[in-house]
């Protein structure tokens, strides 16, 4: 039979809202009080229902976790950090995908909402002016990943995506490339993607070098889609020396169409990647990669979102973290005379 919170009070001789007041105010009883209604507690394994205490403190120790795709190796990586860090501070998490569908992600931010989450991790790859309306009317906190909201009243953590992508650029410049080609992530106008474009453009220009739109395709962070991508270049007869894509797994199918048409990675065609997702120097050649702390991201994320619970905003909105290149093995000079 089920101990109640009447059963405890009885064996201890107080009342229900001296019990209550020990298990979620303990400061407003004395501790002779405290001790006796403790003790009896452990005796008779009382546990307090989690749903009736949440809605006396108001609280319920939960945050929600909003990501496209639980299957995508960045998506992975990110959610270890947040799993690292979110048990220290005794919290628990739900975690819902929403497959990119942004009529799915209000769905969720509702759903978290009704369940009084305390707060909400919110990671999606196009973000949509419905969703952004809906978060800025939720009174609890969000904090988004993987994209700089300067330009939003939504917290976030990311890496300076502009930076990373002209760095990258400048280095195949560097190695003597002129036709690099970027798989990026999507036709649509997004945050993150629209930077990366805007980095590699500006240090194309400053070699002098016009955008050519046809090496700029889509690859919607799809292995498939990249391979279809490099087998359309092959077919069109417009090779590029270097491909540039925005996500390791759109690397690794570039090289493998390269591979399957009897090109040769690096010594015909560089090919470098974005994130550094373990797989990534895993593969063979390993890939030259812009290395975001994707651990770092999430655990970061977890830090601002109790921070805000707790009304401690220190004022940082926007965390941008550090990323570096790694040179591997998938990239090298060009050979081609320019």
């Amino acid at each position: 039979m089920k101990v109640t919170i009447k059963d405890v009070a009885e064996k201890a001789d107080v009342s229900i809202a001296t019990v209550s007041r020990v298990i979620n105010n303990p400061h407003l009883v004395t501790e002779k009080v405290r001790e006796r209604v403790l003790e009896v507690i452990n005796e008779l394994g009382f546990r307090p229902n989690p749903v009736a205490r949440s809605l006396v403190m108001k609280k319920n120790r939960l945050i929600g976790v909003i990501v496209p795709e639980l299957s995508n190796f960045f998506v992975g990586e990110i959610m270890n950090g947040i799993d690292e860090i979110i048990h220290t501070h005794e919290y628990d998490i739900i975690v819902c995908h929403t497959r990119g569908d942004h009529e799915q992600e209000i769905r969720y931010l509702d759903i978290f909402y009704d369940k009084q989450a305390e707060g909400i991790i919110f990671m999606t790859w196009n973000l949509d002016n419905k969703v952004v309306e809906h978060i800025s009317k939720m009174d609890i906190p969000v904090v988004m990943i993987n994209r700089n909201t300067s330009n939003l009243a939504i917290p976030s953590v990311s890496i300076d995506n502009y930076k990373a992508a002209y760095e990258m650029t400048q280095y195949l410049l560097k190695k003597g490339h002129r036709k690099i080609a970027l798989i990026r992530n999507s036709i649509d106008v997004d945050a993150f993607g629209l930077e990366q474009y805007k980095g590699y453009k500006q240090a194309l220009s400053e070699y002098g070098i016009e955008v050519n739109e046809k090496y700029i395709r889509y690859g919607n962070f799809s292995m498939d889609n990249s391979y279809k991508i490099v087998m359309d270049f092959i077919e069109e007869k417009i090779i590029p020396t270097a491909i540039f894509c925005t996500s390791d797994i759109m690397a690794i199918g570039a090289i493998n169409a390269l591979k399957d048409s009897g090109y040769k990675v690096p010594e015909e065609v560089s090919v470098v990647g974005f994130n550094d997702v373990r797989l990534a120097s895993i593969y063979r050649p390993r890939l030259t990669v812009i290395h975001q702390p994707l651990f770092n991201i999430g655990s970061v994320a977890v830090k601002m979102i109790i921070d805000r619970i707790k009304g401690k905003n220190s004022g940082e909105n926007i965390v941008i973290l550090p990323h570096r290149l790694i040179e591997r093995e998938s990239s090298s000079s060009s050979r081609e005379e320019n």
